[in-house]
């Protein structure tokens, strides 16, 4: 079992002082977490992407304190995720940086509820759509960046090994289209949406990695970690049974530990590109 898989501690390179990072969902969880081993990496400039900049300046204060870093090797930067005019806006501010040298699209969502965001399912719309969205729209600016610094921008979206248990009967290419039936209140298997989101992320990183790396414009590499089971807010608002928070308690890693995937992540190598990574490496 991964809880019984030592992971390494994130060791940072001699050009992290001069990159920029983003994370998003960086308040609090594996975000917040992933955001303190960059900062006490010495990242140049972190951007902490957060739907609430109160709560984001809030997690600042904390990763400077117990980093040491100075305040202006952090920013905090408003983006959410239910909302493709506030990705845009984001993207078009990340576009204006003088270099990108990796994304950590860590903002995501668990819920067996079924509810609309941006006219498509919550769990599809957040942790797939608009992960992807943010991809695209960020894609010129990675590539402009390697192409300037030397150092090939890393995209990295967190995995869940639920993948392999995804129901697939909503993926039948007959009938009406995929994103319709996933869309559909009535026919949608809430129960397994978020091991299928995590299957279509998967499935839409190989695309991405490949698609890029045969256009010739240029290099970024994408990834997707699987930090494995973790304590963190994710779950709160579908596991809140006392029977789960047990489980959890004895099975799961801590935020921390599953933060060292995500960074490992970030760091990687060419060898990642377009592949699901597990316990710091490429999963085969």
């Amino acid at each position: 079992m991964s809880l019984f898989v030592k992971l390494p501690v994130p060791s940072g390179n001699p050009q992290l002082p001069s990159c920029t990072i983003i994370v998003t969902g960086a308040n609090t969880g594996l975000g917040f977490e992933a955001c303190l081993h960059l900062s006490r990496l010495g990242v140049g400039k972190l951007i902490m992407g957060v739907r609430t900049t109160a709560k984001g300046e809030d997690a600042k204060k904390r990763v400077t304190k117990a980093t040491g870093r100075p305040e202006s090797s952090i920013e905090v930067w408003p983006i959410d995720m239910d909302s493709y005019d506030s990705i845009m806006s984001f993207a078009t501010r990340a576009s204006e940086l003088s270099r990108l040298d990796g994304v950590l699209a860590n903002a995501g969502v668990m819920t067996s509820n079924f509810s609309l965001s941006e006219r498509n399912e919550k769990t599809l719309n957040v942790n797939v759509i608009s992960t992807s969205l943010l991809y695209l729209l960020l894609l010129p600016k990675m590539r402009e960046s390697g192409q300037n610094t030397g150092y090939t921008c890393r995209y990295v979206i967190p995995n869940s090994a639920l993948h392999y248990v995804a129901p697939l009967a909503e993926l039948d290419p007959n009938g009406p289209s995929i994103i319709d039936r996933l869309n559909d209140p009535l026919k949608s298997n809430m129960a397994g949406r978020y091991p299928l989101s995590k299957l279509l992320v998967l499935y839409a990183v190989r695309e991405f990695a490949e698609r890029t790396s045969s256009s010739g414009k240029g290099a970024c590499i994408i990834n997707t970690p699987n930090p494995s089971f973790c304590k963190s807010n994710l779950a709160n608002a579908s596991q809140g049974s006392r029977g789960f928070r047990i489980f959890e308690k004895l099975l799961a890693r801590s935020s921390e530990e599953g933060s060292r995937v995500l960074v490992h992540g970030l760091l990687a190598g060419e060898e990642s590109n377009g592949q699901y990574l597990s316990n710091c490496h490429v999963e085969v």
